[in-house]
């Protein structure tokens, strides 16, 4: 069985793809929580959990360790790297990246470029300035090397853009969604029509909420699911064209507002995204191929398909109601729960630290966001005594 790393700030999703696809699996992360380290065979640090950021230094060491083995065929990133085509560029010296190269992340998640690609093409997206706006009243300042929408503030009258990655974006009405698709531009695929070398695999729900003073943090996502009128084609649209246009490969997600039958534009993500994880086996294996070469396509069914025959499926990241300490006891409790994942271990969390997560599955979306809730309120009721 061949080896390969995958790396992320919660790396247990990759982890657990990876070895149900027949791979032996190395896990970077910054967390180590049980099921993760289940799912390899071994596991090394990234960084301090409680910073919610890879480090640099101790990323490279850990790939240059698994360089050194000989038989690691290469690393897959997930959350965590959108923003940070340095590490990107010097991890691809010591280890084969399989994923989007360092150029294509540093462009797609550059507002200026993205942005005014958007603009050239007449895809809609909510109002963007790379100034401080003269009234800051329904303006947000967000960082397009953030991930999971914690960066997300609302701007005021002393808010600056502090770097050429801060923007500010107009507040905007619609519906929280996201379009997960598989992409094979660039080397892996040079003979195929970049326009057409992306594949949608469906349209989710997303899972947005405010905690103080960060109103739209990502809490979880629930399909595939159904969009109105001409949204579909829409969505499939803009992603053919930002996947020309940028070079991705591999699996990613497109984040929008849905409002009608009309869709805006938000942003990229481009690696493999938490929705994966609704759309069942072999595409960690699907994401490889489409990467380095290979038939990435074989049994992937179209978005309308997979509404038709799939069973909706969610995920949903648990964060600490309030400061706590996590004894052994519960977290061995917590563990032990239905479709809980992500499983802590006996620590300090501050409230609004990621704890756990939970997952569902039903006939429809409404059914499974009720699932959710249940199962977030019985993490949320063991910690009931907590101090």
């Amino acid at each position: 069985m061949p080896v390969i790393a995958v790396a992320a700030l919660s790396a247990r999703l990759l982890a657990q793809a990876a070895r149900d696809d027949g791979y032996r699996v190395i896990g970077l992360d910054l967390f180590g929580d049980a099921d993760t380290r289940a799912a390899c065979i071994q596991w090394l640090p990234i960084g301090d959990a409680s910073t919610l950021c890879i480090d640099m230094a101790a990323l490279l060491d850990a790939l240059a360790i698994l360089a050194r083995r000989g038989d690691v065929v290469g690393w897959v990133v997930g959350s965590g790297f959108e923003g940070r085509p340095d590490l990107l560029e010097r991890g691809a010296a010591l280890l084969p990246l399989i994923g989007n190269r360092a150029d294509a992340v540093r462009r797609v998640r550059d507002p200026a470029a993205f942005f005014g690609f958007l603009d050239r093409l007449g895809i809609d997206h909510p109002a963007v300035s790379l100034r401080a706006p003269q009234t800051a009243g329904g303006w947000l300042l967000k960082d397009a090397h953030g991930c999971g929408g914690s960066h997300i503030r609302r701007a005021t009258a002393a808010c600056r853009a502090e770097s050429d990655h801060h923007y500010f974006q107009r507040e905007a009405g619609g519906a929280p969604m996201s379009a997960t698709f598989i992409a094979a531009c660039g080397d892996a695929d040079a003979d195929a029509d970049a326009a057409e070398a992306a594949f949608v695999l469906g349209f989710n729900q997303l899972v947005v909420r405010g905690f103080g003073d960060r109103p739209f943090v990502y809490c979880g996502v629930v399909g595939p699911v159904a969009l109105p009128g001409d949204a579909a084609r829409q969505a499939g649209a803009a992603v053919r064209e930002i996947t020309a246009e940028f070079g991705l490969r591999g699996l990613a997600s497109l984040d929008f507002l849905l409002d009608g039958d009309a869709i805006s534009v938000l942003e990229v993500n481009p690696r493999p995204p938490a929705s994966m994880a609704l759309y069942g086996p072999n595409l960690f294996e699907a994401h490889r191929r489409a990467c380095v070469g290979g038939d990435w396509r074989a049994g992937l069914a179209p978005p309308a398909d997979a509404v038709a025959h799939a069973v909706v499926r969610g995920v949903e990241t648990v964060f600490a109601p309030r400061s706590l300490r996590l004894d052994a006891a519960t977290a061995r409790a917590i563990a032990a729960l239905p479709d809980c994942h992500d499983w802590p271990a006996a620590a300090r969390f501050e409230a609004g630290d990621p704890l756990c997560s939970v997952a569902a599955a039903g006939s429809g979306a409404e059914a499974v966001h009720a699932l959710l809730a249940q199962r977030r309120q019985a993490v949320h009721r063991l910690l009931e005594n907590l101090s």
